[in-house]
């Protein structure tokens, strides 16, 4: 039996997962967690087989929950879930040492079949996703500016680029303002952009917002 963690903070969300899994009979949901910290909690003291994490938890974000787990030397394997296209996080989430990544959208048998696949210690890759990685290797593609941006400076780059001013920001990922102004910074800098609407430009233009 394949024991899962599910991981996302609105109940309705991890209860249609719950449901998709219960139809079944090789896995079954053991755990659920709110926020980042309680998953990283979870991990440490319970036997799950995959974690179902979502991308946008409060607090810790998913992939700071992947690089808590993984400096831990927590090697149960992790699927991050997201509402945000494989163009805007799938490639980061996977260097961090995912296991694969889906969309919400994803169909409820390819769900099923990314935990089996993550189960056996291998990595679920999707046919577009796939694609994407290609480009990715591709030695004469060059690394794209936003790709030098940390994982905490790419969240605070697609606030931005969402409309989000620096106060929203700081309230949103529990930060201070002074910090958030240092992000932004760096951000232009890495970017060279000068202006919230250069970098929106930038963001549409490299589809990393819907």
């Amino acid at each position: 039996m394949i024991k899962v963690l599910i991981a996302d903070d609105h109940p309705i969300v991890r209860q249609g997962f719950k449901k998709i899994i219960e139809q079944t009979k090789d896995i079954k949901v053991t755990g659920e967690a709110a926020n980042g910290h309680e998953v990283i909690e979870k991990a440490r003291t319970g036997i799950y087989d995959v974690i179902l994490l979502d991308i946008s938890m409060p607090g810790l974000t998913g992939v700071e929950v992947l690089k808590q787990l993984r400096s831990e030397e927590i090697k149960i394997p992790v699927l991050i879930l997201s509402v945000y296209s494989e163009e805007q996080w799938a490639v980061r989430v996977l260097k961090s040492g995912a296991a694969g990544y889906l969309t919400k959208e994803t169909a409820a048998d390819e769900l099923i079949t990314a935990i089996r696949v993550a189960a056996t210690g291998r990595r679920y890759i999707g046919a577009s996703l796939a694609q994407r990685l290609a480009d990715y290797l591709d030695p004469d593609s060059g690394e794209a500016p936003h790709e030098k941006l940390s994982d905490r400076e790419y969240t605070v780059f697609r606030l931005i680029a969402s409309g989000k001013v620096t106060r929203q920001i700081a309230a949103e990922l529990g930060l201070s303002i002074s910090t958030v102004s240092t992000y932004r910074y760096r951000i232009f800098e890495k970017l060279k952009v000068s202006t919230n609407s250069e970098l929106t430009r930038y963001a549409i233009e490299n589809r990393l917002i819907d």
